[in-house]
């Protein structure tokens, strides 16, 4: 009976908050297909390419209606049949750009759907690489979590003794202050480790949709092959976009450089006179004169051509930081292994010795109980070091890889 009066209340429920875990490859692909910003991109995708239909075709056709040599003086004034002239006219006109500058906003049009299809790739590869590194901070934040809770569970396992040899005359007051006080330390440091969990879930709920993302699953290895990244450097979507954008400001030269070619117009006309008076047909062609390219088109495509030099020199400045900021990654991402392998095979294993020591000596009397939570603080420390690392080499081989890797 509850059930059944519950059920209601259960139906209106998000469907994404009773979503499942996310996996590290789930989470990319949740990005890549609910992302609103990607939805944006294809929608301005779609808008370029209905654009596209109609850049090359011929204006609409213009419809006019007049009254032509209708007399306002001498016998026939105002009279409509009064005089042979007086014309009732009604007309279509049609203008002709040329050819050349149809096709070419036509090629200018197809330049537009490259680069919104570049920042739409753009916007995918940014998509996964802020959810691959959001889903590993919150992984390596989780894992901190537990190991602050070991600790302090560690310390508080020293409260007691302190109190009882403070009792028992066989402590100094002050050993429970080193223990309130190491507690408070590590309860400081949840704190923070509580606010990066909180900034990685909002950052994946963003991408994925889900509004309280949980996830599950091994932080994934990606193998860095240098030479394979710089490779795919020409593949890079950043530098799809800029070549998209030298394309489009070739176009714009094309674009200026056929308004020196004239255009035409047509027209065809019929003109009803009064009766006694024949009725006419006219018919004519306009075309434009571009005399005046010095001071007209001249200067547009000396402006289209400058902001095409600019666009290939945007294209090259992009190549080049994207070298850069791989090569400076590559090495940063070196350094970072080498001191997480320090941290976990020399460090940690010697901060765990120096706790086990302390304890030993703590046992048979030959060491006070402020080494042994000194020991422990510093285990804790070495512990959380050795996370903070791997993190670290995590989150730099999933965005060398995400961002230079293809689509790996």
């Amino acid at each position: 009976m509850r059930l059944f009066i519950l059920a209601p209340l259960l139906a209106v429920l998000p469907t994404a908050a009773l979503a499942d875990p996310l996996t590290f490859g789930e989470a990319l692909r949740r990005a890549t297909a609910e992302a609103p910003s990607l939805r944006a991109r294809s929608l301005e995708v779609e808008a370029r390419r209905s654009t596209a239909v109609s850049a090359g075709q011929l204006p609409d056709p213009k419809l006019g209606v007049g009254l032509d040599n209708f007399p306002i003086s001498g016998p026939p004034a105002f009279s409509f049949g009064g005089d042979d002239m007086t014309m009732a006219r009604v007309g279509i006109s049609q203008e002709v750009p040329n050819l050349a500058k149809r096709r070419a906003r036509s090629g200018r049009a197809e330049a537009d759907i490259g680069v919104a299809e570049a920042d739409r790739i753009a916007e995918v590869r940014k998509a996964r690489v802020t959810t691959a590194i959001a889903w590993i901070d919150l992984a390596y934040a989780e894992r901190r979590l537990a190991a602050i809770d070991k600790s302090l569970a560690d310390l508080a396992e020293y409260v007691t003794p302190a109190t009882s040899g403070v009792a028992s005359g066989t402590a100094r007051p002050a050993q429970t202050l080193d223990i309130r006080q190491a507690i408070a330390v590590l309860e400081d440091r949840r704190s923070e480790v509580a606010a990066e969990v909180a900034q990685a879930r909002a950052t994946l709920a963003r991408w994925t949709g889900d509004p309280r993302p949980t996830i599950e699953g091994a932080v994934p290895e990606f193998a860095i092959d240098p030479d394979q990244l710089r490779a795919a450097i020409e593949r890079h979507p950043d530098l799809a976009a800029a070549i998209a954008r030298v394309r489009a400001a070739e176009a714009d030269v094309t674009v200026a450089r056929a308004d020196k070619r004239p255009d035409w117009g047509f027209d065809l006309a019929y003109q009803k006179r009064g009766n006694g008076y024949g009725d006419m047909v006219s018919v004519g062609a306009t075309v434009s004169l571009p005399l005046f390219t010095r001071r007209r088109q001249g200067p547009m495509i000396a402006a289209s051509v400058a902001a095409e030099g600019a666009a290939l020199a945007q294209r090259e400045d992009v190549r080049r930081a994207l070298l850069a900021d791989l090569d400076g990654s590559l090495a940063d991402h070196v350094m970072h292994h080498d001191q997480w392998i320090r941290a976990r095979d020399t460090l940690l294993p010697l901060a765990r010795r120096r706790v086990d020591l302390e304890i030993a000596s703590y046992s048979s009397g030959r060491a006070m109980l402020t080494e042994v939570i000194a020991a422990q603080a510093m285990f804790t420390d070495a512990a959380l070091q050795a996370l903070d690392r791997e993190a670290v080499v995590a989150r730099d081989a999933a965005r060398l890889v995400l961002t230079y890797g293809g689509d790996q």
